[in-house]
């Protein structure tokens, strides 16, 4: 079965190495452009092309695959690459460019997507993150029969996976992309046997997440503080929580669930001041309940525990957090 890829981050890289691991051939990868990025705002290669460079991989970088787009060469170069591989399947995981209907017909098998959660659940950009923004106690990992729409094609494959009380977007990720690298695998060794049956999704637990908005990391402290707190370890390691302090942004990577601390009856405290300060957390009063915030970190600065942040700060119960502005 000849297989061409198309991905981008770290996510994909995984299932691109578990194809090869298990013999597929890999006639070619679609990846992303190369981005700026660090402090020179170079340009650095997708996770993806760099191992597909390294191994010998033909790679394309279209800016669009749309041939009446605003990149119709870019198109063209692609849709030549594409015939040329010869695929009997597309596999997408994380590619982050929309597929037009030309290449969803090109391949024999179609179009394979892996997706981070289970379909119809949080269909679109960042199903890992408003997984775990929404409380929901699983996640999990779909193969899908690409279509026209945004993640509403059949469903091929699907297999759940916990979300732990204390999983962040980055370890949850962790968890997912080798389920996800299995299942691929999987579904090419049945589809080869003719074995591979799409089951239609269904019309009802429907949800969508969209994309994650840099706006969005300010806390808002007259949130109950389960709802920030999810939000703390939605946001990690993008674009993370954030709080200012005596005018200072900090980023709050960690932290954790203070019941006892708040506002209301027998507190004076309001929501996003520090009720006390202690080596293990500074005590922050939210809308309703408290956290504990365990690991900051200064702009330009480190992520650090507490007490080593501690050591380089001077803070004091009633200081307060800003109150958000939007």
């Amino acid at each position: 079965m000849r297989v061409v890829f198309a991905g981008t981050p770290e996510f994909a890289l995984v299932a691109l190495c578990e194809l090869q691991r298990a013999g597929f051939e890999v006639a070619l990868v679609f990846t992303q452009p190369d981005r700026p990025a660090g402090r020179g705002l170079k340009l650095h290669a997708s996770a993806v092309k760099a191992y597909a460079i390294a191994r010998g991989i033909r790679v394309a970088q279209p800016r669009s695959l749309r041939l009446d787009g605003k990149f119709p060469d870019d198109a063209q170069h692609a849709r030549a690459a594409l015939l040329a591989a010869r695929p009997d399947v597309l596999v997408v995981a994380a590619y982050g460019l929309l597929l037009p209907p030309w290449v969803l017909e090109l391949p024999p098998l179609g179009c394979l997507n892996i997706h981070a959660s289970l379909l119809p659940r949080w269909r679109g950009a960042a199903p890992i993150q408003r997984a775990i923004e929404a409380g929901d106690k699983a996640s999990g990992v779909t193969i899908m029969q690409m279509d026209a729409g945004l993640d509403t094609g059949a469903i091929l494959l699907a297999q759940p996976l916990a979300i732990g009380a204390d999983d962040s977007a980055a370890t949850l990720h962790d968890k997912l992309a080798p389920l996800g690298g299995r299942l691929i695998v999987q579904a090419l060794e049945l589809a080869q046997s003719g074995a591979l049956r799409p089951t239609p999704q269904p019309d009802s637990g429907i949800s969508y997440a969209h994309k994650i908005d840099k706006a969005e990391a300010a806390i808002d402290w007259r949130e109950p503080a389960e709802i920030i707190e999810r939000r703390i370890r939605a946001f990690d390691p993008f674009p993370g929580a954030s709080g200012v302090l005596n005018g200072v942004t900090l980023k709050v990577w960690r932290a954790e669930l203070d019941p006892g601390t708040g506002v209301g009856p027998g507190w004076s405290g309001v929501p996003g001041e520090i009720v006390s300060v202690e080596p293990t957390g500074l005590l922050v009063a939210c809308g309703s309940g408290g956290m504990r915030l365990t690991e900051l970190q200064r702009s330009g600065g480190k992520r650090m525990a507490v007490p080593a942040f501690l050591a380089g700060q001077t803070l004091r119960a009633g200081m307060r957090f800003a109150p958000r502005t939007s």
